[in-house]
């Protein structure tokens, strides 16, 4: 089932196909695609799929496959949900006509990094609520497909609460706070406490228990750009074993915006600087969490 636009649509027109074969992908796409082909001067569609559906979509397409840019969804969706937020804003800033109009029919790898645990599929519901913040102003129309066999009944109907025209559809900051509802794992007994989160101390924690030099930079960085966001911090714990090293800072400052970290610096590379940006780019997961007397946040690495 694929979800219309509805009567009258935002700039960014987010739209959901749900499948179960093949035959629904391929029957699916053309006609967003033909939508696509028939809009004067707007560049040319981009369908971001498993590569088996793209070696169907071809053959459909026939002579107008050459009009279309078919691209494996193993090379869009390289890393987390925060790197994706990144390479849509790029490659609209760089491949999308006049007000980032262009049409994007975007399949993530949910039998991969998307699905393969609860907490990754939640952390890829929150891109697609905050999607239709983070790319409110742009003429883009999306159409974001969930094949059955792989994303499964939990995740699609999450997803639904997530595109405008299902009937379902919720307020992004609300789904937000829902996921932020959810406690994080208390730290465990043995975690290290540091007097300050400086990059020194954490490269050299890390290094200690073996996280290579390059990742212990990163992470060292990350963690430093995260503590930028806080004002005061006021502690500071280290746990975990590599690749799967965790921070978590204590703050004074209530950090609250649900977009914190996600939407894109004016800089097209990433640098330090960035804040949570930085941090949500380089480390798997970013946990944000306010309450009365601050806000804590977590990175992990790896």
């Amino acid at each position: 089932m694929i979800s219309q636009p509805t009567s009258t649509p935002a700039a960014f027109d987010h739209r959901m196909a749900v499948l179960g074969t093949d035959e629904e992908f391929v029957a699916a796409a053309l006609p967003f695609l033909a939508e696509a082909l028939g809009t004067p001067a707007e560049p040319p569609p981009v369908a971001i799929a498993a590569p088996g559906k793209l070696t169907l979509l071809r053959d459909a397409l026939g002579a107008d496959a050459k009009s279309a840019v078919l691209m494996p969804h193993t090379d869009w969706y390289t890393g987390s949900a925060a790197n994706a937020v990144a390479r849509a804003a790029g490659f609209l800033a760089a491949q999308a006509g006049p007000g980032g109009r262009i049409h994007l029919l975007m399949e993530p790898v949910w039998s991969g990094r998307a699905g393969r645990s609860p907490r990754e599929s939640a952390e890829w519901i929150r891109y697609e609520a905050l999607a239709n913040l983070l790319f409110a102003p742009l003429a883009t129309t999306a159409l974001c497909v969930y094949d059955a066999r792989t994303a499964g009944p939990a995740v699609i109907a999450e997803a639904r609460r997530t595109h405008p025209a299902t009937g379902v559809y919720e307020d992004p900051v609300r789904i937000a706070a829902e996921l932020d509802a959810v406690p994080l794992p208390s730290p465990p007994e043995d975690a290290c406490p540091l007097d300050r989160p400086d990059a020194y101390s954490v490269r050299a924690w890390a290094r200690a228990r073996g996280l290579g030099a390059a990742d212990a930079e990163l992470f060292a960085l990350a963690v430093t750009e995260a503590a930028a966001a806080l004002g005061q911090v006021t502690g500071v714990r280290l746990w975990g074993r590599p690749p799967e090293c965790v921070c978590e800072l204590r703050g004074t400052r209530r950090i609250a915006d649900p977009l914190a970290g996600f939407v894109p610096p004016d800089a097209g590379e990433l640098e330090p600087g960035q804040g949570l940006w930085y941090a949500r780019q380089v480390c798997a997961y970013v946990d944000v969490r306010d309450d009365a007397e601050g806000t804590t946040v977590r990175v992990q690495y790896g």
